[in-house]
This record gives C-alpha cells, sequence and structure tokens, in this order.
C-alpha cells in the first residue's frame, strides 16, 4: 500500500484499515429512540382513556371512549410488533 503522510492508504487516523464491514448504529439508535418515544405516547393515551372509561362525567360516552381504547391497544400492540419493540425495552430506556 502507498504511504500518504505517514498513513497507509485504506488506514483510518485511529491505525488499521477496516477490517471487514463495519455497521454503525447511530441512525438506528436514534430511529428506535423516537419509536419508543411515540409508543410511551401511545400508552399515556391508553391510560387516559381508561381513566376516563371510570369517570362518571364519561359515562353517557362510555361506549365511544371504550372503543378508542381498544382502538389504542390494538395500535400498541400492531407498533410494538412491527418495529419489534418489547417492555424490557421500554423499561432499560427510563
Amino acid at each position: 500500500m502507498k504511504e500518504f503522510d505517514g498513513h497507509k492508504k485504506g488506514e483510518n487516523h485511529r491505525g488499521g484499515g477496516h477490517k471487514g464491514r463495519r455497521h454503525h448504529s447511530g441512525a438506528q439508535t436514534f430511529r428506535r429512540g423516537r419509536a419508543l418515544e411515540f409508543l410511551d405516547r401511545l400508552h399515556v393515551k391508553r391510560t387516559t382513556l381508561k381513566q376516563q372509561l371510570d369517570a362518571p362525567e364519561f359515562q353517557e360516552i362510555r361506549q365511544v371512549v371504550l372503543g378508542e381504547l381498544k382502538a389504542i391497544e390494538l395500535t400498541i400492540d400492531e407498533y410494538t410488533r412491527h418495529f419489534e419493540l418489547n417492555e424490557d425495552a421500554k423499561l432499560t430506556r427510563k
């Protein structure tokens, strides 16, 4: 390999060249963090709907609240499966 300013071509500044394919997970970690934040917001909405379900002032629209609660729980389940998230990941993030 050619030397250039004390370094061989193909080497990085910290020594050694690329030894195989390196995987930088910075962007993936960022996206996973955003996914977990959104999941947290969905859990807050679910908690709010559960509180409204038992509140006397929402008894007239209890069926609507119950429908929304079922919909948000379905969304949480699908989102968790789609992004391969689990409760352990949520707990370690806090």
